[in-house]
């Protein structure tokens, strides 16, 4: 079941054997020497055959970003790795190899057909993100267990399986129950499965189906409320507001305060708890709304920015590509004219026409562009005010509604403080009849201790409130940051690619009518 090291030493993909792989499989014929004398970039080529090379660990694949067919049959292959750029991968043939585990395929969410016939894998998973997967050869294997045919259940699109010369084939029973779980089945082992066995299979396994599509339906409702509640989150993070819409930050400031949690069964405080945190709720709620319709703001705003800049290129690009073909429509005449005469003064003279024609189209088209620049700088510039301007005012808004919060906490304190000292004194008057727990009768041995006690509470809350606050700011901030200083940079490659544009254009020109020159001089 299994390939052994041979004579020949085992190898190392490197960049002398992907080489040499791509020129044998390459263009032959007429298009062979020229393939191979100006070099095929790897990032081209879209089939890879790497069979029978001996090959023991995978490397060096990171170039072949449009891969869509991979051959690594009759290797000596150990482990699946160095395949996590070739997200275009549609085809894949690791069979005859050593390969224990199926692992490293997380990103290959293309692959539709995989082969790994003959290694020494006992177990079919991690291949949840294959998706698209319709064909899966794991013959001559070491895979015993039959739950393993339950995993494939989540690939849809499966509709070719191999599994002969596995202990698992030689069960009674291997047939009909992959057919009976795996219903979307067309070939088992390189042969169709016919509706009769399919019947057969379906009524022989019927209960067992039933209660597993019953626990998949709950399991995949439980993901699917996963996730929408992690996009919900998301949007929130965006707004900067997630953990708002609750009691969350008020919980967290009990979380960790052992004191306050104590002073929670003080006669009179569980009312004025839930009093303080009623209110409190409803102001973290505010932020959350005020900070969701500030983002939709926001979002607006860059969607317009983003709408005039596009507008405003495409109108320009439009106004250079009118140049440039009356131009062209100019140079094929020009060109002509050239040829057509006969009298040197004459070529002389045109030559010189068509070159001020070339320099003149230069100087329009940089022109274009420099108004292009001023254009979008000043459109930058209005939505870089106006975005700092909705940061600064979200921020400021929302620093006052914080405020509230502190007011909040500033008075469950002084009235917390107050209902202690109370306690405390019926306490020294043995006018208290309500049981406190000892941990809490603890705290009143004298004034000094309660009050530090509150204190404590207090401060715990005071850094919760600021610590969100500060959170919030910071990260408001640095996304406004971000975003200007991206808008920025790519304003400026944009330029520098557009310029680049334009000058290789017109050295093409140039060079041609430098060429032009040269053969009427030889003529």
């Amino acid at each position: 079941m299994q390939r052994l090291y041979d004579s020949v030493e085992p190898r190392v993909m490197d960049e002398h054997m992907l080489k040499l792989a791509v020129e044998e499989q390459g263009p032959q014929e007429e298009a062979g020497p020229l393939a191979r004398q100006e070099g095929i970039l790897f990032k081209d080529v879209l089939s890879l055959r790497l069979d029978f090379q001996n090959i023991l660990h995978i490397d060096s694949l990171w170039q072949f970003e449009n891969l869509r067919k991979l051959q690594l049959d009759n290797n000596i292959i150990e482990k699946i790795e160095g395949l996590e750029h070739l997200v275009h991968l549609v085809w894949l043939d690791l069979s005859f190899n050593n390969i224990e585990a199926i692992e490293g395929l997380d990103t290959l969410v293309n692959l539709e057909d995989l082969s790994l016939f003959n290694n020494r894998i006992s177990k079919i998973d991690s291949l949840d993100a294959l998706v698209k997967l319709q064909v899966l050869s794991l013959g001559n294997n070491q895979i015993g267990n039959m739950m393993n045919i339950i995993y494939l259940r989540r690939f849809k699109a499966l509709r070719t399986l191999s599994l002969s010369g596995n202990p698992i084939a030689e069960s009674e029973d291997y047939k009909m129950f992959i057919c009976a779980y795996l219903p979307d089945l067309g070939y088992l082992d390189f042969r169709r499965i016919d509706d009769h066995m399919k019947d057969l299979a379906r009524s022989k396994h019927q209960y067992s189906i039933d209660g597993l599509k019953q626990q998949e339906y709950l399991t995949q409702a439980r993901l699917d409320d996963e996730r929408a509640r992690q996009e919900e989150l998301k949007k929130h993070k965006v707004a900067f507001v997630e953990h708002l819409n609750g009691s969350f930050l008020f919980d967290s400031m009990y979380a960790e305060d052992v004191e306050g949690n104590k002073l929670a069964y003080l006669p009179g405080v569980g009312e004025l708890l839930q009093a303080y945190k009623d209110k409190f709720v409803i102001i973290c709620l505010n932020i959350f709304e005020y900070g969701l319709k500030e983002q939709e703001k926001r979002k607006l705003e860059l969607d317009t920015f983003n709408e005039c800049i596009q507008e405003a290129i495409q109108e320009n690009q439009e106004q250079g590509k009118r140049r440039i073909a009356k131009f062209e429509e100019k140079h094929l005449l020009s060109l002509n004219a050239i040829r057509e005469q006969s009298n040197l003064t004459n070529i002389e003279i045109k030559i010189v026409e068509y070159g001020e024609d070339i320099t003149e189209l230069f100087n329009v088209l940089m022109t274009l562009e420099m108004h292009l620049v001023e254009q979008l700088e000043e459109t930058i510039n209005m939505f870089e005010r106006n975005i700092t301007d909705l940061v600064a005012l979200f921020i400021e808004n929302v620093q006052s509604l914080m405020a509230q919060c502190r007011d909040l906490e500033n008075h469950h304190h002084e009235k917390l403080l107050e209902i202690s000292i109370n306690t405390l004194e019926r306490i020294v008057k043995g006018e208290l009849n309500e049981d406190l727990p000892d941990d809490v009768r603890a705290l009143f041995v004298d004034k000094d201790t309660i009050v530090n006690a509150v204190g404590a509470s207090h401060d715990i809350h005071l850094l919760k409130i600021d610590n969100r606050e500060d959170e919030l700011v910071t990260r408001t901030n640095s996304w406004c940051t971000h975003l200007v200083d991206t808008i920025h940079k790519d304003e400026i490659m944009r330029n520098r690619r557009r310029v680049k544009e334009i000058n290789q254009y017109i050295d093409h020109m140039q060079n041609e009518l430098d060429n032009l020159e040269c053969s009427d001089v030889i003529d």
